[in-house]
């Protein structure tokens, strides 16, 4: 099967008709300019009025992610001839390939890594890709090793390379100009200019880049904010830790130089701050979207204007990542200190007091009420050990949740 099926079954110079929603096809659901996915402004979970967040819900295309915007144009631009197309991914391009592929009458394997959502693997299956699992031990180690590292023997080995073809979304520009093309433009369009902040994660880069440069050309002084896990053994699919990693293993598409500030965000931060979303504002979100909000809430004791944090997907697709975070989240808070009356070095002593007198195990919150006793109790606690996490209140109050 070749491109031509695709343009003799629809006509060459139909359009979708956005306003209608009438459609020949399930690939012009795809979100564009022409039809954007929505901007949603958080109400709840910021209370920092002057600083607006909104979030892009990517969930909105077709096959419910971010990556339905690369996957048509990489598989279009494939010489294909009789080869299988084969990808690494972990679940949601793999996802988009798959339904662009089955729509297209084009074979597609996907190799994961182990440990992504079992959701995602059955996904898969039941669209009918062939499904490889990559020890995810071994990822880390790509290109040599890992789900990558698979895809590049098999299109490599003289045994192979004939029967296989891959869009390589780490290294395709299609994927950075998909970006460039629609998301950056239709957040222009739907900020009417008006951004200052734009927020989103690492993992292939191509949303970052491509976005980025566009934003940048409209206006230099936005902000473009990468967001990275904290560790490099994390549970937040689809993110990259970029920070200390050899340049041979960073995705070749990424343009540091459109970026501004980078963020490390822990997996309970990520996970936490998720769950608060979905409890407080109804937005159901995946984990990297948990991450992603995570960095841009800690710019709102200090930034002011509007932001735009990139959701890439929504809840569904990690409900046992999220069964196993409610099952083994047993912390209880046993008790709250309002610090906010005393001014430091008084507020830190006591802080320092109470987290010396807790139990193993204990958890309480501390309630501090400016930003530089927040760093100097955050001193203490680094010379203890203690990684504690924090969230704005009411506009001037920290609240810091300590577990000994």
């Amino acid at each position: 099967m070749n491109k031509d099926r695709l343009h003799n079954n629809r006509p060459s110079a139909a359009r979708p008709d956005h306003r209608l929603r009438v459609y020949d096809d399930i690939t012009q659901l795809i979100a564009s300019p022409e039809n954007p996915t929505p901007l949603v402004r958080l109400n709840v979970v910021n209370s920092n009025k002057s600083f607006q967040i909104y979030l892009k819900l990517e969930r909105y295309n077709p096959f419910g992610s971010i990556k339905d915007r690369i996957a048509y144009p990489m598989l279009m631009a494939l010489s294909r001839g009789d080869r299988t197309v084969i990808e690494p991914s972990s679940g949601n391009t793999g996802i988009a390939l798959t339904c662009v592929a089955n729509a297209l009458g084009i074979p597609v394997e996907i190799v994961v890594p182990e440990k992504i959502p079992e959701e995602k693997k059955i996904m898969l299956r039941f669209l009918g890709a062939k499904l490889t699992e990559a020890d995810d031990a071994l990822c880390p180690l790509y290109p040599t090793e890992g789900a990558r590292g698979v895809v590049n023997a098999l299109i490599k080995s003289p045994a192979t390379r004939d029967s296989y073809i891959s869009p390589n979304q780490y290294e395709n520009e299609l994927n950075v100009q998909a970006h460039y093309r629609t998301t950056g433009p239709e957040i222009w369009q739907q900020t009417q200019g008006k951004l200052n902040y734009f927020f989103a994660g690492f993992g292939t880069c191509g949303t970052i880049t491509g976005v980025g440069r566009y934003l940048k050309e409209q206006n230099p002084a936005i902000k473009i904010i990468g967001v990275e896990p904290a560790a490099a053994d994390h549970k937040l699919p689809g993110m990259k830790r970029i920070s200390d990693l050899s340049e041979e293993f960073v995705p070749t598409i990424l343009d540091r130089s459109v970026i501004d500030d980078t963020i490390a965000v822990t997996d309970e931060s990520a996970y936490r701050t998720a769950l608060e979303l979905a409890r407080k504002e109804g937005i159901p979100v995946g984990p990297t979207t948990g991450a992603i909000l995570s960095a841009a809430l800690r710019y709102t004791g200090s930034a002011s204007g509007l932001a735009v944090v990139i959701s890439p997907d929504d809840a569904f697709k990690y409900t046992s990542f999220y069964k196993d975070i409610l099952e083994t989240s047993t912390r209880v808070v046993e008790e709250e200190y309002d610090l906010c009356d005393l001014v430091c070095p008084v507020s830190k002593m006591r802080a320092a007091e109470i987290i010396d007198n807790l139990d193993e195990g204990e958890t309480v919150s501390i309630i501090l009420g400016d930003t530089e006793t927040l760093k100097s109790v955050a001193q203490e606690l680094k010379a203890r050990g203690i990684r504690p996490e924090f969230e704005r209140r009411d506009g001037n109050k920290f609240v810091l949740t300590v577990t000994r």
